[in-house]
């Protein structure tokens, strides 16, 4: 018997570009109201605190429907289960932008799109799996992630600007109409799989979501690289949470701190794509995952005891370009480890991690001193990132099988 030969399809791109498409969009609708609480409050008539909700909706939706959502990917394939999150996204979203100033229907709205999320965020790696070759996966799930840091900061800049020459309400209507139409593409455009696979890994056959989770969460490999993206997001998202709070008692004005944030988003762009391009490139993970956090040191101890603007900012780029740019090194390093887990359920896994990430955020409140100093949790956050090190040195490399590409 002839071996069918493997084959590399060029609407692969096709399929990548809707694919983060939607996922951008997810990202701006649910960041679109952080730069804009205080006028958001007063447009709706509630406090700071409920238009704070509408983003933290996401992160509550995500952390009960995660599983059964990745269960839906690997049960229907990606195609039907983001298509139904892109429709609930567009549907939802248009929905928020013609309440008008009625909050209770912004909420409702907003529950509706955050529900449309893991549908996207937990089939990161499973496009890539479908239709790149293992030489670009880690790449391909890089792009996606570019394409999440992009939505969110188009929302922080763009909104602010949009929001002093037309109503919130209308804001979001464009928001929700652009919404529908990256849906509206993905449904067009997207495909499933190619007609023959991309690498010679997918021809075995992926085990069933139960017994896949089983596999991965008795994987000892697969909870270390786990325990390292959990630690990597939450440092990202407790000091993008209190950016302003950590610089403010060395003189830092808010400006400074949006400019430091923004450096953050920066360098977080620039590393999803050149780490984990360098990664696919010699197919190692384990070295790329390790200069990823232990290059991260000098950013935290820059954000931590940095007195001038130059350093702080340097700093803030250099923590967003490492950090970030071993979120999706680890999440392809874990989906290759836990084979023949399919893909949705350990990047679901992955991504749910991140999600209840945001305990650090309150754990480095808490541990603030009481002149407002953030110093004791990033300090903690260093101790973290030497556990990180540590784990690392105890990992091994997936071994790849070759693809024959015509």
């Amino acid at each position: 018997m002839v071996s069918e030969k493997k084959r590399l399809y060029s609407y692969r791109w096709v399929v990548l570009t809707v694919f983060m498409f939607v996922n951008l969009m997810m990202q701006l609708l649910w960041i679109s109201f952080a730069p804009i609480t205080g006028e958001a409050a007063r447009y709706y008539g509630v406090n700071d605190l409920k238009i704070g909700f509408l983003a933290m909706t996401f992160m509550i939706a995500y952390v009960p429907l995660s599983i059964p959502e990745s269960w839906a990917i690997d049960r229907w394939g990606f195609r039907k289960a983001v298509s139904l999150g892109a429709v609930l996204m567009g549907a939802f979203s248009l929905l928020r932008g013609l309440a008008g100033q009625d909050y209770t229907l912004v909420l409702i709205s907003t529950i509706g799109i955050a529900i449309g999320q893991p549908f996207m965020m937990n089939s990161w790696t499973t496009v890539p799996a479908r239709w790149f070759q293992n030489e670009f996966r880690t790449t391909a799930v890089g792009l996606v992630t570019l394409a999440g840091l992009i939505g969110v900061a188009l929302g922080m800049v763009i909104t602010p600007i949009l929001s002093q020459i037309m109503s919130i309400a209308r804001v979001q209507l464009i928001y929700g109409a652009v919404s529908a139409v990256s849906a509206l593409l993905f449904l067009i455009f997207a495909r499933e799989k190619p007609p023959t696979p991309p690498s010679a890994d997918d021809d075995g056959t992926r085990a069933l979501m139960l017994d896949g989770l089983k596999n991965a969460l008795t994987n000892r490999m697969f909870w270390k690289i786990l325990l390292i993206a959990f630690i990597g997001m939450a440092i990202f998202n407790g000091i993008s949470t209190w950016v302003e709070n950590i610089v403010r008692p060395r003189g830092f004005t808010p400006s400074d701190a949006g400019t430091l944030g923004a450096l953050m988003l920066v360098g977080g762009i620039f590393g999803a794509i050149l780490l984990p391009a360098l990664s696919d490139r010699e197919q190692k993970r384990k070295k790329y995952l390790y200069i990823g956090i232990a290059l991260t040191i000098p950013g935290l101890l820059g954000i931590t005891f940095g007195l001038s603007h130059w350093l702080v900012y340097l700093s803030a780029f250099t923590l967003g370009f490492f950090l970030t740019s071993a979120s999706p090194i680890s999440m392809q390093f874990g989906a290759e480890v836990a084979r023949p887990t399919p893909e949705g359920t350990s990047n679901g896994l992955f991504q749910l991690s991140g999600q209840i990430s945001v305990v650090f955020v309150y754990i480095m409140e808490a541990l603030k001193t009481k002149s407002g100093s953030f110093t004791p949790g990033l300090l903690l956050a260093l101790l973290l990132i030497i556990l990180c090190l540590f784990v690392i040195s105890r990992l091994k490399d997936p071994i790849f099988k070759p693809a024959v590409i015509n």
